[in-house]
C-alpha cells in the first residue's frame, strides 16, 4: 500500500512540475510617458511586456496634462519609464499619489531614460523662464538622434533585469538584435544625409538638436523666439532676412504646430516647407522607432533634393 501511495505522490509532482501557473505567464505591464519609448521597450521586452504610454503622440508635449485615467493606469504598473529633464515633469507627482514606492525615483521600475546621454544645450535651471517652457537641464528631444537608443535602451534593460531577473537573457538577446539593426540602419540614413552636411535650416520649435549633430545639419534659427514662445512681427521679419541672407531652402514644422507662420516664410523666401513627427504614431507612417526616421529622413531629402532642383 506505501509502495501504491509512494508511485501517486511522484506521479503529481511529476505532473506539478509541468504546469506553470498563469499568473506566472503573465507579461509585465509597463507605463511610460512618451510612445517613443513604448516603441523601444517593446523591442527589448518582446511577448514579456504589455506596454502603455500616457502621453498623446500628435501633441504637444510640453502642453501636456495628465488625464484621469492616467493615475489608474499607474496603479498597476510593474515599471515606469520617463523621457526626464524638463519633458515630462508631470510624472513623477502622479506616481507619488500611487502610494507604489517601487515605481518611484530610486524604486527597482523606475527607469528615467535620459540617464546616460551625453545632452545638448545644458543652461542654469535657477532661473525659471518668465513664459514658455525651460530647456535649461538639457534639450529633453534626445531620442531624435538614433544613435541614442543604445543608452535609451540600455537603461529599459537594467529596469527589466530589476524587475524580472529570470528573464534577463531574453531581454539582452531581443537589445542585441535591435541594436544590430540598428547599425545597420544608420549607416543607411548617414549615407542619404552625407551631402546635405551643413544645410542651413529654419525650424518651428527647437526639436531636432540632437537629429541635426547626427546628420551635421545647421539649425540657423527657429520660429519660436524662445520655446514656447509665438514669434512676434519683429522675430518674424528677422527669420525673412536670415532665409535670404543664408539661403536657407527648408523650413521644419510638426504637426501640431501652426501652419501660418511658415507659408508666410516660404512664400516671401521660396524656402520648402516640410514636415517632420517627434514621436512615434504621431502619423499613420509611423508605427515604431525605426520608421520614425525612415519617414523623417525620406521627408528631408525630398524637400532638399526639391529645392535644390
Amino acid at each position: 500500500m506505501l509502495r501504491f501511495w509512494f508511485g501517486v505522490i511522484c506521479c503529481l509532482i511529476f505532473c506539478l512540475s509541468w504546469i506553470t501557473p498563469a499568473w506566472a505567464e503573465e507579461p509585465l505591464h509597463v507605463v511610460t510617458t512618451t510612445t517613443d519609448l513604448k516603441s523601444l521597450v517593446e523591442v527589448v521586452g518582446g511577448d514579456r511586456v504589455f506596454v502603455e504610454s500616457i502621453a498623446l503622440p500628435a501633441q504637444d508635449p510640453h502642453s501636456f496634462e495628465p488625464r484621469p485615467g492616467d493615475f489608474q493606469l499607474l496603479k498597476g504598473a510593474q515599471m515606469v519609464v520617463k523621457i526626464g529633464l524638463d519633458h515630462d515633469l508631470w510624472i513623477d507627482s502622479l506616481l507619488a499619489e500611487t502610494g507604489n514606492r517601487e515605481i518611484q525615483r530610486g524604486g527597482l521600475g523606475y527607469v528615467d531614460a535620459s540617464v546616460g546621454i551625453p545632452l545638448l544645450e545644458v543652461r542654469s535651471t535657477s532661473i525659471a523662464p518668465i513664459d514658455g517652457h525651460n530647456h535649461g537641464a538639457g534639450n529633453p528631444h534626445y531620442w531624435l538622434d538614433p544613435g541614442n537608443a543604445e543608452v535609451i535602451t540600455g537603461g529599459i534593460l537594467e529596469g527589466l533585469e530589476r524587475i524580472d531577473p529570470d528573464h534577463a537573457e531574453v531581454y539582452e538577446a531581443n537589445r542585441s538584435r535591435f541594436l544590430q539593426e540598428l547599425e545597420n540602419k544608420l549607416k543607411i540614413w548617414e549615407h542619404q544625409m552625407a551631402p546635405w552636411r551643413g544645410q542651413p535650416i529654419v525650424a518651428y520649435h527647437n526639436s531636432f538638436p540632437y537629429l541635426a549633430r547626427r546628420f551635421r545639419l545647421n539649425f540657423i534659427d527657429f520660429i519660436e523666439s524662445k520655446p514656447g514662445i509665438p514669434p512676434s512681427p519683429t522675430h518674424v521679419a528677422e527669420l525673412l532676412r536670415e532665409i535670404r541672407d543664408r539661403q536657407v531652402n527648408v523650413i521644419i514644422r510638426e504637426p501640431y504646430e501652426s501652419d501660418r507662420i511658415p507659408r508666410l516664410l516660404s512664400s516671401k523666401t521660396g524656402a520648402s516647407v516640410v514636415t517632420l513627427v517627434s514621436s512615434v504614431g504621431a502619423i499613420p507612417q509611423v508605427q515604431d522607432y525605426f520608421s520614425l526616421f525612415d519617414y523623417n529622413i525620406g521627408a528631408l531629402l525630398a524637400a532638399l533634393e526639391e529645392s535644390n532642383g
